[in-house]
């Protein structure tokens, strides 16, 4: 027999948990069903852990640079098992706090267990079966696996298994020149490893212009980080603990020799196992769940937030999903996904943060623009910091004077994007973020001058 509840929400990611709260707080009896880790990717596997271990490894290259700041830290050794301590019980915190705040809910019910469509709104979790008049599904994604030769030749690493690493390769080999694999060849090569990164196209990160992604390999290859790009055929092989990438087949097929090799070429939506089509609801043809701009899907009664739906692959478009849901169901506010723009960020040292268009997309869009430029060994704070790499470049509509895209690379651009990306969310024009006085000395007090340096460039 069923046992029915006002709402059911699969999934304990960074869009479930919350949305528990407000459907708690509104009286609706919920069940909250998990099969793995309270918190999802974020927590566990994902923005907390990884960004810990950043922080780690920044500190030893710092150390490492004592010279720059006028002192010797003498040599630096990297205990991998105490930096994966620290993490651990960075993640254990997150993870218990998300578990307590469920607690705390009293009209929700946790239920640990896969959950499978039986039916339209039914739900089965081993023996037992759930009915609702609302099913919300958070349900996130996993690294993707290529079918690339060789690769169930030779063990391999994922973002989730490296957080069971507690040592130090001696060659880590990443296949995957984006934002996943830049981060873990960086944070690897300031631990002590060495570290080559293949990439099958021409460039590191070609969503971005080319002077972003031509920079960021510079600021990795100046770390001592091997880069390959253009590896059309890549293929893997080994033997006697050892791994071995062929990288190029045009080119006499060429082979990296390494000790481990990290997969970071992507995610797939975790929706094959979950029955949606008895549930009648619709995937596109990569397995993400179809949804409108509500973030509902095909079937009625049903909606799909964060990786699962293909409207965006971080924590804050997940938690703008369910930001979303709760607005149309409760505030009568019909929020939109479309409504946001677009922002990321790099979390390599220095940072990448994206607001908007780039500058390839603006043109193609049709829109003229003004364009502005500064490295960041203009910025005082920069130069006092010893963090001069990188640059600042915003893109500006010549004819409405609106801020329509940022790329921010260098120190604290995570932070900086910010200034920029309110005022395009307040529909202001960027003569509003030109005249702010901000402080100094900081690195956003020269945000107002690189705006006072525009220049239109040719269609």
């Amino acid at each position: 027999m069923s046992e029915h509840f006002d709402a059911i929400v699969i999934g304990a990611g960074q869009a479930g948990p919350p949305l528990c709260e407000r459907l708690d707080r509104a009286g609706m009896k919920t069940v909250l069903i998990e099969r793995n880790l309270l918190g999802g990717t974020c927590v566990n596997t994902g923005c907390i852990p990884t960004k810990a271990l950043i922080a780690s490894a920044r500190a030893a290259q710092l150390a490492r640079r004592g010279a720059d700041f006028g002192f010797d830290a003498g040599e630096v050794r990297v205990d991998m098992a105490a930096v994966k301590r620290r993490k651990d019980e960075i993640v254990g915190q997150s993870s218990e706090g998300v578990a307590e705040w469920i607690e705390r809910m009293s009209n929700v019910s946790l239920v640990h267990g896969h959950a499978r469509f039986t039916a339209p709104r039914t739900v089965a979790v081993g023996e037992r079966s759930f009915t609702a008049d609302r099913v919300f599904l958070d349900v996130g994604s996993r690294a993707a696996v290529p079918d690339m030769p060789g690769i169930r030749s030779v063990p391999f690493l994922t973002n989730s298994t490296m957080m069971d690493v507690d040592f130090l390769p001696e060659h880590l080999v990443v296949i995957g020149g984006s934002y996943i694999g830049l981060e873990f060849a960086q944070m690897y090569r300031r631990f002590g490893s060495r570290v080559t990164v293949v990439e099958r196209g021409e460039r590191l990160i070609s969503r971005e212009d080319d002077e972003v992604s031509d920079e960021i390999r510079a600021i990795l290859e100046r770390d001592g980080i091997e880069v390959r790009t253009g590896a059309d055929c890549i293929a893997l092989g080994g033997g006697d603990g050892k791994v071995e990438v062929r990288v190029d087949c045009e080119r006499g097929s060429p082979v990296v020799h390494g000790s481990h090799v990290l997969l970071a070429v992507g995610r797939r939506p975790n929706t094959d196992d979950l029955g949606l089509d008895e549930a009648g609801i619709e995937t596109d043809e990569r397995g993400h769940i179809v949804v409108d701009d509500q973030c509902r899907s095909s079937a009625d009664g049903v909606w799909a937030m964060g990786d699962a739906n293909g409207r965006g692959a971080f924590t804050h478009t997940s938690y703008n999903d369910y930001e979303i849901v709760a607005a149309s169901l409760f505030d009568d506010d019909p929020r939109r996904i479309t409504d946001r723009i677009e922002t990321y960020a790099l979390f390599i040292d220095p940072p990448l943060a994206r607001a908007g268009l780039t500058e390839k997309t603006a043109r193609k869009n049709g829109i003229r623009l003004l364009v502005g430029r500064m490295p960041m060994s203009r910025v005082g704070r920069a130069r006092e910091s010893s963090e001069t790499q990188g640059f600042m470049k915003v893109l500006v509509d010549a004819q409405s004077n609106a801020l329509v895209g940022a790329a921010l690379l260098g120190m604290n651009a995570d932070e900086v994007v910010h200034s920029l990306l309110d005022v395009m969310y307040a529909n202001a024009p960027y003569t509003t973020i030109r005249r702010a006085m901000h402080i100094h000395p900081t690195v956003s007090e020269l945000v107002p001058t690189l705006l006072g340096q525009l220049e239109a460039q040719a269609p």
